[in-house]
């Protein structure tokens, strides 16, 4: 059975989850933005935290961890890379290792770009991409501490992904993504409808996250820069894709 995943709002627009194996028992969290909200969702479904799987160190991914240790005792796994500004660690990883929630295998995927040593989580069999502040809803994380070929690569390692795999992000962004997305991608008639459906599901007060990959692919610009269409409205026609991103990822910066 595919893993029962639970998306968690925290802090204005964190994202937390909750990836729980029925037939062991086993719940891991994947990053602890706030302790409150994530308390609240063990509770309620009444669930037993086991497992911690921690993104990258920035304070709003880890802020929560403590409180949440206290009363569930978990085993808290992180990227080696990060180890030495993540919380305390129970185990490290690094690209190519496993993880694993009862029967369900998952992969550690190295995406750097945004900070030097983030990792992501991928489980095949339960068709989800934990990706924190890397790939996003319709953008990606500002390249803080890597270089832009760096962030270009580690997107381009998800991207060739199966196109159904659900993309959960870290954050709640993606009506502003799609703002910028329409000045880097302005007759994508994809994106357009992603727009209005965006609006909508906000309206609604739901949130946009997770994603299908397929959908990313489809209208993330920061996803696009091989697009024939977004080269020429750029004027980087034939340019190599990892400057075109770069000048996208940069115009984002100044949007």
């Amino acid at each position: 059975m595919p893993l029962e995943i639970l998306t968690i709002p925290c802090l204005s627009d964190n994202y937390a989850f909750l990836a729980h194996d029925a037939e062991s028992g086993e719940t891991a969290l994947i990053d602890a933005p706030e302790a409150a909200p994530i308390l609240a969702a063990l509770a309620s479904k009444g669930w037993r935290l086991t497992q911690v799987l921690l993104t990258h160190h920035h304070w709003d991914h880890v802020e929560g961890l403590s409180e949440i240790l206290a009363t569930h005792p978990a085993k808290v796994t992180g990227a080696e890379a990060d180890a030495h500004r993540l919380p305390p660690l129970d185990a490290t990883v690094r690209e190519g290792d496993c993880v694993q929630i009862g029967a369900e295998t998952g992969q550690v995927v190295d995406v750097s770009g945004h900070t030097v040593g983030h990792v992501a989580y991928h489980f095949p069999g339960s068709r989800a991409l934990f990706t924190a502040d890397s790939l996003m809803a319709l953008g990606c994380g500002r390249v803080f501490e890597g270089a832009m070929p760096q962030m270009w690569e580690s997107l381009s390692k998800l991207a060739v992904l199966p196109p159904e795999t659900m993309v959960y992000s870290g954050h709640e962004y993606t009506q502003a993504n799609g703002r910028f997305a329409e000045t880097i991608d302005p007759d994508n008639p994809a994106l357009q409808q992603r727009i209005r459906e965006i609006a909508a599901a906000r309206e609604a007060e739901m949130p946009t996250v997770p994603s299908t990959l397929e959908l990313e692919l489809a209208t993330n610009p920061f996803l696009r820069a091989r697009d024939p269409a977004i080269q020429a409205h750029l004027g980087m026609q034939g340019a190599d894709p990892a400057e075109v991103f770069a000048e996208i990822r940069l115009r984002k910066d100044r949007f």
